[in-house]
């Protein structure tokens, strides 16, 4: 089984999220955290195939734990969703060989992104 960790300090947006991850990957498991420390908590507690980080969080921003998260798992994909869409967010994204989502998060947005990670997660598993 795949499991997805959704962080997003918005229990709203991981709705949104979440139900978009559902309807493109239904049988993938969802893990939510409200901020990074959650998340690098969810992490430690349980493995984690795939990560899709909010960039505008308290504390420490998506950003920042893409690339704790990159640091300690290489391979894993990750998605970087924003409504801040800057060429300078982007490039960081890119830096850190995530994927950058702009919100609204829908499943044309997703789409790519799952799918392309789905692609690794099985080559990886061969």
């Amino acid at each position: 089984m795949v499991t997805v960790l959704l962080v997003d300090d918005s229990k709203l947006a991981r709705i949104v999220a979440g139900k978009t991850i559902a309807a493109l990957q239904p049988d993938w498991h969802r893990v939510e955290a409200g901020n990074a420390d959650e998340a690098l908590e969810a992490v430690k507690a349980q493995p984690i195939d795939l990560a899709v980080l909010d960039f505008n969080m308290p504390g420490k921003d998506g950003l920042a734990l893409a690339a704790e998260l990159r640091d300690a798992y290489p391979q894993m994909p990750i998605a970087i969703i924003t409504a801040n869409v800057q060429n300078e967010i982007v490039a960081r994204a890119r830096e850190l060989n995530a994927t950058f989502v702009a919100k609204p998060v829908t499943e044309d947005t997703m789409k790519g992104f799952l799918s392309g990670a789905a692609l690794r997660l099985r080559q990886a598993n061969v």
